[in-house]
């Protein structure tokens, strides 16, 4: 079963509130002064309510990075993200440009041999 991704917490409780089973994951800007309320109440009407501040991603191709750092975020999470592929194959100039968006994002580009748990996958 795949989780609900709240936006708001007028959304998790929402959704907390209509559910008896499940799974709701907060992922907004105030959803750290949240996540211990919400999952009590989470917690009384039989829904895990889940608070992660981090997004493990793989990324399989530097088109891939390319097309998700360009892209709108639409998670308040900080990405790592785990690069499989030869990162010194891309030309300087578009690496720069990458680490600036990544950095803009506040995200991080990562060599793939450090990826442990993955969140994400990027193709």
């Amino acid at each position: 079963m795949s989780a609900f991704i709240a936006r708001s917490r007028a959304s998790a409780v929402a959704y907390i509130n209509a559910c008896a089973k499940g799974t709701v994951e907060l992922d907004y800007e105030t959803a750290w002064e949240d996540a211990i309320e919400l999952g009590r109440l989470g917690q009384k009407l039989g829904v895990d309510v889940q608070y992660r501040t981090v997004e493990h991603i793989c990324v399989e191709s530097a088109d891939a990075l390319t097309r998700g750092l360009r892209e709108e975020k639409r998670t308040f999470r900080q990405r790592y993200l785990y690069c499989r592929f030869d990162m010194v194959a891309l030309p300087e100039t578009i690496l720069c440009e990458l680490e600036s968006l990544a950095i803009e994002h506040g995200d991080y580009i990562l060599p793939g041999h450090l990826l442990g748990e993955t969140t994400l996958v990027w193709r």
